[in-house]
């Protein structure tokens, strides 16, 4: 990140050669030195170095003389240096030199997806301790059945630099340790009261026992009525491990938060402290846009404060175990966790002469150190639930041996393995990655699998993204042996790269002339670089809420889904909207609904009936919120948590809108191939009869339309719409050409002449564009369009299109409809789903409701331009200049809600750029209003996966649009009331 060598990003090609174990003799390689002088207070201890992290190995001398040689990029190595440093109290400096390798035989072990960055990237210490001190120390709790009370157990191994026997040890020194109910100091202004808040002491049991591996000392204790720990409820206690001399002084100490909870099984269930928790998780690689692999606790904290506001209480360590900040977080903030054992041997699954490192015993004991050096390091994390053997990494013996021992040394906790197809004896979770909905309901109620589903990685976001989530969630929780999953992945890993005329962008694959790479798949985050949300993070907090709301057969249901909290802490109210007004709103006074509890609210007796009762709206929409009562350590109080919109039933059956208008006479003339109408400076509408399009529209002669208006099937691919090679969307798309049709008139002409209304028929054929503008025939249509416009004196026009592809077809992008209109007509407003970006299989948190944006804002930066942008369900929208003059449009007749898109890029231009800072804006704005749009997808994004009920086959279909003049006196809301039937 300091420009030696270069960043590489590869999702499962080795960027060296795969010849293990060997190393390519092309290294490169990185030298430190840096010096130090050791404090006076430090003579006669003894002196230890410590490297948290260095990728991916390297070599450590004192004053010249090695000390040490380690690898793993991601787990720490330690070096005791006493003899090799010049002498305490003297000014004579040490010189600390290091040799970090970029490439090492652990490099085949570490091939996940992401960059591949090398040097040190976490902290360097040099410790001091006593000539006999705490090397380690485990804790842990065992529950009553009732968890009424919790024994309590601390291993705790002494490093006696003598080598005096166990028993020697004990007649010098004695080991004590207690328990401190920290919780109650923040609450005393920083003053610790230590004899209050000490809730128990640990004594030494010197009974006999037989602990795999353990030779050392035990620590027994019991804490009656123990706080329990949980992501709701994050309960933590400060233990402290004392070493004494005879003389009761104090020689060594370790200190560290704990967590007292239990992680069981039950059948098809994975149990916290008893209790079914549900997974509402997100894997999180170690990103920062300018530091690279290299944490800081601000960033750190940036993602757990969001993630928490974003009802996420579960992270998968993607694929290695990281900074040891994050799990002293992770256990404050309440974050259940899944720890990964730095394994990954992907590449090898794509060359056919080199056996996978698991099958191998010559790789047994280098796995196998990984494994326990993640289980040891982090062994005393109440957040850790379960431990991972690594990802991507097939199946074999090793794998087996891997999970032994694991098994002996923690049974506290599950483990977690996906290799192998996710339902090995070495897991167990069923732990699969990117299953489609349908697979994981069959698995979980299959009667021979006793195992809960969790999936490791699910809802890909690539990009835009992340469609059909919901559906996931609605199995999920309507599934018995279904616990949740976690999202790929938590943040775009774009590098922050200086352009040519000194701007910054995030750069990805490829962008540091990296050979080989691959490109933007780095990109699959729910935040981009810098932890701004995505548009769909909306959609995941919607499914991970905690409070549930939903309406049928006239009764409203309120579920709390946490298995700790009550809803005491909550705040709840409601808002009523009918046809986009709030008709009413106020706080809902609710009992209290325990943990997996429901509360009924019935229509007749809810405080929004009488809202219903009397209103003509023909659509009703009821919101029910819930807002913190108190601020956190990650919000201010206030926060929503759960926002859920339920519509109520109609009252009167639906009814086609109509045009009420007078019968206004207005100006009309035919010059040529040119039909003018308009009345008098109110607007005026120029159409070309010869090919059916609108060439002007004013309103009160301020220019509105340049161009339009034109049937449209093509979107800008998404990255999900790229994947899947020959058998992607885009690549069918392509084949068909209709990432390139060129629409011909087939005929044009004037139905319809009266004193109150012009219609205009026109028949547009969709035909592959040559390019040369030759060869175009009408047998060569893919689509044929028959577009009637109805123009009325008032000024509106209705738009009616009959659309007729061609059955062999591939799905199509859209249907709808394309116009331009002049740059300055920015002001957008509409009643639909919003505020945020939304699409059909990515709008279940999107409310109904009248929003208001600029048209520059509606552009959603995705690093790789594509479709963005969206609103669904819009139902009318406006869009005026500063002065208020401008366009209405709506669904008309029997039409659904549309699908909204207006921009200052053009399609064109979205597909053409491959950085966001590379597109050019266009001279006017581009709008789509679509009568179908595909869905995004985002169950994968290397397969075509649009869930069925969001393709748009190639079927005949009609619909209909209303165009109308408005100005500042009018409203969008006005002319929409007008055209319902009452």
């Amino acid at each position: 990140m300091h420009g030696f060598d270069r960043p590489i990003y590869t999702n499962v090609e080795y960027p060296f050669p795969l010849d293990p174990p060997f190393v390519h003799v092309d290294n490169p390689t990185g030298c430190y030195r840096t010096d130090f002088v050791i404090p006076k207070e430090w003579k006669g201890r003894r002196i230890l170095l410590h490297f948290e992290a260095v990728d991916s190995a390297f070599c450590a001398w004192i004053n010249g003389v090695p000390v040490g040689y380690s690898q793993d990029s991601r787990l720490p190595a330690e070096f005791e240096i006493t003899d090799y440093c010049n002498p305490c109290g003297t000014d004579k400096k040490n010189v600390l030199a290091v040799q970090v390798f970029r490439w090492s035989d652990g490099s085949y072990l570490e091939d996940q997806d992401h960059w591949w960055l090398s040097g040190i990237h976490r902290d360097v210490l040099l410790l001091s301790k006593p000539q006999v001190f705490i090397a380690d120390y485990f804790f842990k709790s065992n529950l009553a059945e009732d968890f009424s009370y919790a024994d309590l157990q601390v291993e705790v191994k002494i490093d006696d630099s003598q080598e005096t026997s166990k028993d020697s040890v004990l007649d010098n020194f004695t080991i004590e340790a207690a328990l401190f109910d920290s919780g109650s100091w923040n609450s005393s202004g920083g003053s610790a009261d230590l004899l209050s808040s000490n809730v128990a002491n640990l004594k030494l049991d010197l009974s006999p026992r037989t602990v795999l591996g353990f030779r050392d000392y035990l620590l027994v204790g019991r804490l009656e009525v123990p706080r329990l720990w949980s992501a709701e409820q994050p309960n933590l206690y400060t233990l402290v491990v004392i070493l004494k001399d005879t003389s009761g002084n104090i020689v060594d100490c370790e200190s560290c938060l704990v967590g007292i909870r239990q992680v069981s099984k039950a059948p098809k269930q994975l149990l916290v402290n008893g209790h079914p928790i549900t997974i509402r998780g997100v894997n999180r690689h170690e990103h920062h846009p300018r530091l690279g692999k290299t944490n800081i606790e601000s960033c750190m904290v940036k993602d757990l404060v969001l993630m928490k506001q974003y009802n996420i209480n579960a992270v998968r360590n993607s694929h290695y175990p990281q900074h040891p900040r994050w799990y002293e977080l992770c256990d404050m903030f309440g974050m259940y966790m899944i720890d990964e054992a730095n394994i990954e041997t992907h590449g090898f699954d794509y060359t056919g002469h080199v056996k996978h490192p698991t099958l191998e015993p010559s790789w047994a004991t280098a796995m196998l150190d990984r494994v326990m050096g993640m289980v040891e390091r982090d062994k005393n994390h109440a957040c850790i639930i379960s431990w991972s053997l690594g990802n991507e990494s097939g199946y074999g013996p090793n794998h087996s041996a891997l999970a032994g021992w694991v098994r002996g040394k923690d049974p506290s906790r599950l483990l977690h393995y996906e290799g192998g197809g996710s339902r090995t004896p070495s897991t167990d979770i069923i732990c699969p990655m990117y299953m489609r909905v349908w697979d994981i309901v069959k698995i979980a109620k299959d009667p021979n699998e006793t195992r809960p589903l969790i999936l490791c990685e699910y809802s890909h976001a690539m990009g835009n993204s992340n469609g059909n989530i919901h559906e996931y969630w609605e199995a999920i929780e309507g599934t018995f042996g279904l616990q949740g999953g976690f999202i790929w992945e938590w943040v775009d890993q774009g590098l922050l790269k200086d352009s040519a005329d000194g701007t910054k962008h995030w750069a990805y694959g490829g962008d540091f002339g990296d050979v080989p790479n691959d490109l933007n798949f780095c990109l699959n985050g729910l935040v981009w670089p810098d932890r701004t949300p995505h548009p769909a993070m909306h959609e995941v907090k919607y499914v991970y809420q905690p409070i549930k709301v939903s309406f049928s057969e006239g009764t409203l249901k309120i579920t709390n889904t946490h298995f700790y909290e009550t809803t005491k802490a909550l705040e709840f109210s409601w808002a009523a909207h009918g046809d986009g007004c709030e008709l009413g709103s106020g706080n809902l006074s609710l009992p209290l609904i325990e943990p997996q509890k429901t509360f009924h609210i019935e229509l007749q007796s809810a405080p929004w009936h009488t809202l219903w009762a009397s209103s003509s709206a023909e659509e009703f929409f009821l919101t029910i919120s819930a807002k913190l009562l108190h601020a956190t350590c990650w919000v201010e109080a206030g926060h929503v948590i759960s926002s859920t919109q339920v519509q109520l039933p109609a009252k009167r059956e639906f009814v086609p809108h109509v045009i009420k208008t007078k019968d206004t006479t207005f100006l009309k003339e035919i010059l040529g191939d040119t039909l003018k109408v308009g009345q008098q400076n109110a607007w005026e509408i120029i159409l070309n009869l010869k090919m059916g399009t609108v060439e002007s529209w004013k309103v009160e002669g301020v220019p509105l339309m340049t161009k339009g208006i034109f049937p449209c099937f093509w979107r800008a691919p998404t990255d999900n719409d790229k994947g899947g090679g020959a058998s992607s969307y885009l690549s069918k798309w392509q084949a068909a050409h209709i990432d390139n049709l060129h629409y011909i008139t087939k005929s044009c002409s004037v139905q319809n002449m009266t004193d109150h209304l012009v219609k205009v028929a026109v028949v547009f054929l969709g035909v592959p564009n040559s390019g040369d503008g030759s060869g175009v025939e009408d047998t060569n249509a893919l689509i044929e369009i028959d577009v009637i416009y109805t123009i009325y004196g008032s000024g509106d026009v209705v738009v009616e299109c009959n659309v007729r592809p061609s059955s062999n077809l591939p799905p199509l992008p859209r249907v709808g409809v394309e116009f331009h209109l002049e740059k300055s007509i920015d002001q957008i407003k509409w009643y639909g789903r919003g505020p945020f970006e939304c699409y059909p299989d990515r709008k279940a948190a999107a409310h109904v409701g009248v929003y208001e944006q600029k048209v520059s804002d509606l552009h959603v930066p995705y690093i790789v331009p594509g479709e963005c942008s969206g609103r669904a369900d819009v139902r009318w929208v406006t869009f005026q200049n500063k002065d208020g003059l401008g366009i209405y449009a709506s669904i008309y007749g029997s039409s659904p809600p549309m699908q909204l898109n207006a921009s200052y890029y053009t399609t064109a231009e979205l597909d053409r750029a491959t950085h966001n800072e590379d597109l050019i804006r266009g001279d006017d704005i581009e709008v789509h209003l679509d009568h179908k749009h595909m869905g995004l997808a985002g169950d994968d994004s290397w397969s075509p996966c649009v869930h069925d009920k969001y393709l748009i086959p190639p079927v005949p279909s009609s619909f209909s649009i209303r165009l109308s003049p408005i100005t500042a006196a009018t409203s969008g809301h006005d002319i929409y009331k007008s055209q319902l039937q009452l």
